[in-house]
């Protein structure tokens, strides 16, 4: 099982798009896939569901027990002042340690409204997944200037949907 995490707690994203499309992919390959919206998080699930709390949080488990059940982690990762959102870190935190991510694959694709495509946000988080353990698929897309290059749930730029291509054919076989 493939999970897409869509990784803030912005409703509507622009992530639970792209994770949707993912989703459709994986799909048309007969791959079974599901996605984890962060947006689904309870608000309180950082003072309900982390540290002395763990396992306390019926709504957080169902979530955590999503991503730590599958075999394979896609990570959609929108860039946030120069890194990724805060709430995906308090969500890898509220995992189990140390087998939440230990000897999963994972993949990521970065976005941005800006010219980087999260660069920075896919290698702060390369290291803490390398750190618990997770083995991370090399290749990282990313969809610059979101707002140019997806639109109508697809992406636009012809590169950037051949790598996404290629991506996913690669983390099938990861």
């Amino acid at each position: 099982m493939i999970t897409i995490i869509a990784s803030t707690n912005r409703p509507n994203s622009v992530s639970s798009k792209i994770a949707a499309y993912y989703l459709s992919e994986f799909i048309s390959r007969n791959i079974e896939a599901q996605v984890v919206k962060l947006e689904d998080l309870p608000h309180d699930f950082t003072f309900s569901a982390l540290y002395t709390n763990s396992g306390k949080n019926d709504e957080f488990n169902i979530l955590r027990d999503k991503v730590q059940n599958s075999d394979k982690i896609l990570f959609v990762v929108p860039e946030y002042n120069g890194s990724f959102p805060g709430v995906l870190k308090s969500f890898i935190d509220g995992l189990k340690f140390p087998e939440g991510l230990r000897n999963k694959k994972a993949a990521m694709i970065g976005i941005s409204s800006g010219t980087m495509g999260a660069v920075l946000a896919m290698s702060a988080l390369t290291d803490i997944l390398n750190y618990l353990g997770c083995h991370v698929l090399a290749l990282k897309p990313r969809i610059t200037t979101i707002e140019k290059n997806f639109s109508n749930d697809t992406i636009i730029d012809p590169t950037a949907k051949n790598i996404v291509q290629l991506q996913i054919d690669q983390f099938i076989n990861f």
